[in-house]
This record gives structure tokens, sequence and C-alpha cells, in this order.
């Protein structure tokens, strides 16, 4: 027993030749660290050299934390659009690298490769789709997905024209949903048929039909067909979102969005209470998942790169579609669970 013990508290260091390759070491670490509490200014305007700016901004911190008042600002009179720094952006270099690998809940299913012109097309016509259904800036668009490209689709054809999107884990309940949909006053919902993980399917179109039950009856609910089963429809309320996008425009020019500008509202899980909505703002959020994805996970152009958490949670949000896209990278969407349909499976995605 003691034996394993500090088996298991071993560490590992890395090769040298690993070692050299990382964008940051130990001690560039510490001076960077070092530099980010002597110099705020100057080491987030260097950082925010990262992203591509319709106005860039000259007052980089703004930070208040008086007793009884606290204000936190980043790039306050920056302008940008979270979209464009994820899509657009890369095109001239990018259009025919995949930039979505998506790989579905059952292993026989082949995996989906989306390239950065084919989700510039995606994301456009969504962005269309939504300002078809009266979604305008500021609105909220609740995102109750499984783990499909129509969940970046939709996260992004909101940054796109200035709607805040919050996205519900697909295994919450229909009481959850509609809790969230009532508190952040939401136009619309975008959910799916159903929700194929582990080999079973959760009905997310009859969840969203009872979750509406208790919403106004002013939303509206956008449909992905995903699995092709038989959901109940209710007219002049629910939408094919596929019908939609296949005749929507494929062109939505990006909204200028001011730096402090929300990009989405997620909810704590409830756990200790009523859930609480966590606003995360436009620069200030896209340039810290963009820095931390390129210098945590140590990523380097040509990697593919695979965040396993899921995009109903604030992880997924980050390491899943806006930090790898905005550096330009290849990120993998899974939609299963690593013990289906065997233990491998992690495994077998990797390889593959």
């Amino acid at each position: 027993m003691k034996d394993d013990a500090q088996n298991n508290s071993a560490t590992y260091a890395p090769t040298p030749e690993f070692a050299a390759k990382a964008h940051v070491g130990a001690a560039q670490y510490d001076e960077m660290y070092a530099r980010s509490l002597s110099d705020p200014d100057g080491f987030w305007g260097e950082q925010a050299q990262r992203l591509d700016w319709m106005a860039r901004p000259t007052r980089i911190k703004d930070t208040c934390f008086d007793f009884g008042k606290v204000s936190i600002k980043w790039f306050e009179d920056g302008v940008l659009n979270v979209a464009y720094n994820c899509v657009d952006r890369h095109l001239p270099a990018r259009a025919n690298q995949t930039a979505i690998i998506f790989e579905p809940d059952n292993p026989e299913d082949p995996a989906q490769h989306i390239t950065y012109a084919q989700l510039y097309d995606k994301v456009n016509r969504m962005a269309n789709v939504l300002l078809s259904q009266g979604v305008m800036r500021g609105d909220r668009v609740v995102i109750y997905l499984p783990m499909i490209p129509e969940a970046a689709y939709a996260m992004l054809a909101c940054a796109r024209i200035g709607a805040i999107h919050s996205i519900v884990f697909a295994g919450f309940s229909p009481d959850a949903l509609a809790n969230r949909i009532n508190d952040c006053g939401a136009k619309i919902v975008i959910t799916a048929d159903t929700a194929p993980r582990g080999g079973r399917k959760t009905a997310l179109k009859s969840n969203t039909d009872a979750a509406l039950l208790h919403c106004s009856d002013k939303v509206r609910c956008l449909v992905v067909k995903h699995t092709g089963d038989q959901t109940s429809w209710i007219q002049g309320r629910d939408v094919d979102l596929n019908y939609l996008m296949e005749h929507a425009a494929p062109d939505c020019p990006p909204r200028p969005m001011n730096a402090e500008d929300p990009l989405f509202i997620l909810y704590t899980s409830g756990s200790t209470g009523k859930p609480k909505g966590v606003v995360h703002s436009s620069a200030g959020y896209l340039l810290y998942a963009a820095m931390t994805q390129e210098m945590v996970f140590d990523y380097h152009e040509g990697d593919i790169y695979w965040c396993t958490a899921d995009v109903g949670w604030v992880t997924g949000h980050s390491y899943i579609v806006y930090g790898p896209l905005a550096n330009g990278a290849t990120t993998l969407m899974f939609e299963g669970v690593p013990t289906w349909p065997d233990a491998s499976r992690f495994w077998q995605v990797c390889e593959k």
C-alpha cells in the first residue's frame, strides 16, 4: 500500500525536447505573472493584440473595489465582434482547414469534418434565421442542445448579431430549463428532437414542450431535427431550424460590439439555492479563453485539440468553442460518453 501511495503521488517531468517547444516555461510564467500585476495595462494591452478589433481599445483596465462599489471593466472603449474573431478572420489562410471535428455518440457513425469555410456558412445562415425570428441585439437566446455542431453554430450566430446566448445542459430537467428561460427573459429556445448519449436518447423536444408550459407564450422554439425521431409540433411556435437554415442567406455582416457588451449568460447549477445567471462580457472573456487555450494546453499549429467537457458548462464554452476557434485551431466535439460502448471509447477517439 505504501508503494502504491508513493506511485500515485509521483510527478513526471516532460522531456527536454517537449519542454523546449512549450509556449511558456516556468521562468517565463513567473515573469509574465509578475508583469501582469506590476503593469496590467501594458501586459493586457499587448495580449489584446491576439484579437482583431474594429476599434482598438485605449482604456485597458478600469477596476474599482471600494466597499459597497465594485466595478470591473476591461478594454472598455474597444469594439470587436466575437464571431468574426472565431471564424471570419481565419478564412484567408484556413478556409479549407477543419475547424470542428464532430464525433457522434455511435462509434459506427462517421465523424464530420467541418472546415472554417463551412463554419462561416452555417454561422451566417443561423444568424439570419435568428434575425428572421425577430432576435435583435441584446435579446436572449436559450440553447438546449446535445453536443452537436449546431450548438457551436448557435453560439457564434448569437455573437455575430449581438444576441446573448444562455446554454442549458441537455441533461437538465424541464423545470430547470423553464427557470432559466424565465429568469433571463429569453425570446427563443433552440433545441433538438432527441439527444443520443451513451446509446440512449433524451427527448429534448418533449422536455422543451413541458418547460414552455410555464413560460410566456411569446417564446418561440427552433428545432434541430438531429435524429429524426417523431416529436410533437405546435403550429406557430415551433420552427424547423434545418429547413430555415437551408433557405437562409449565407452572408450576415458581423455587428460591432463594445468590449463590455454581454456575450453570454451561464447559470450556476442550483446546488446551493436558486441558480444564478453569471454574465460574461465579450472582449475580456474571449481574450482570456484564447490566451489560456494556447498557453495552458500548449496548443501548436496543426494540433488536433480535444476538450472533453460539455458546452453546457463554462469549460465547454471556453475550450471547445471560443478559445480554440479564436486561435484558428481544429477542435473536437464528442457527443458520447467515455464508457460507451465500453471503457476504451476515449482512447478509440484519440486513435481515430
